[in-house]
């Protein structure tokens, strides 16, 4: 059972670190954009800010959402918001192309130019990101068993650790690693979409974790805690990834012998 335990929570871990690498990689390279104007020195000072802001907005937003998760209404938003973020990207994703293809022809708009007016909006956008960021990783980690840990909020001690750890690496990756994240997205373009998709299908292991519940009892919460339901996500989950590594490969591959 325990060795059980650690493989589910290893594995949403996994699927944190690489949701919030894509929430973090995003992030960075919007403050980076918003700071670009800047003097070197204000530059810095401004990023540095946006980081502490992003650091804190995380943990706050933790906190506030633990609070609320146990309302099955709440994981309902949860499961929603999973399933959004998963199809928007994906429908969105071949529009989103195109414009940038038109943002690199168009002139540059006028852009608030004063320092405190940057850091202002770096915030308005770290709030955002770590809406984004927490909400995504405590619905993921509400669908999985409890440990027996002391309870924070209304998260398992258990859960409340992997929600934690995804915050602190999403801030890691923002700060250390985001260039590189976006590398190996540019590389393997088809990765991205992958995460999507994985993001899209935790959702409805949420889904089947909201039907369950006591106060809905639409699907028996035997079937939710199964071990043929368990095999059947994490084997769709590791397809997912599979498929998304090869075919960018195959495309990047193509690519080459084009070239």
């Amino acid at each position: 059972m325990e060795a059980q335990l650690l493989l589910e929570y290893g594995w949403v871990l996994i699927v944190l670190v690489a949701l919030e690498g894509l929430l973090a990689a995003d992030n960075a390279l919007v403050m980076a954009v918003m700071v670009k104007h800047l003097p070197e020195e204000q530059r810095k000072k401004a990023l540095f800010y946006g980081l502490a802001g992003a650091f804190v907005l995380r943990f706050a937003s933790l906190f506030v959402i633990t609070l609320l998760i146990d309302v099955w209404q709440v994981q309902a938003i949860g499961a929603g918001y999973l399933l959004f973020l998963s199809i928007k990207h994906i429908a969105s994703r071949s529009k989103e192309e195109n414009e940038k293809e038109e943002a690199e022809v168009k002139p540059k708009s006028e852009r608030g130019k004063g320092f405190w007016m940057t850091v202002l909006k770096v915030e308005l956008a770290d709030m955002a990101f770590a809406v984004d960021s927490i909400l995504a990783a405590v619905a993921l980690a509400v669908s999985l068993p409890p440990t027996g840990l002391p309870q924070i909020g209304s998260l398992d001690g258990g859960q409340f650790l992997v929600v934690f750890l995804g915050g602190m690496i999403g801030i890691i990756i923002m700060r250390f690693a985001a260039n590189k994240f976006v590398l190996l997205l540019q590389q393997r373009p088809a990765l991205e979409t992958a995460a999507f998709v994985i993001v899209g299908w935790v959702g409805v292991k949420l889904v089947v974790h909201v039907l369950a519940h006591p106060n809905i009892a639409v699907l028996s919460h035997h079937f939710a805690e199964s071990l043929a339901w368990k095999l059947t996500f994490y084997g769709v989950l590791i397809l997912i990834a599979v498929i998304g590594w090869f075919s960018s490969g195959k495309k990047r591959n193509q690519q080459q012998l084009h070239i």
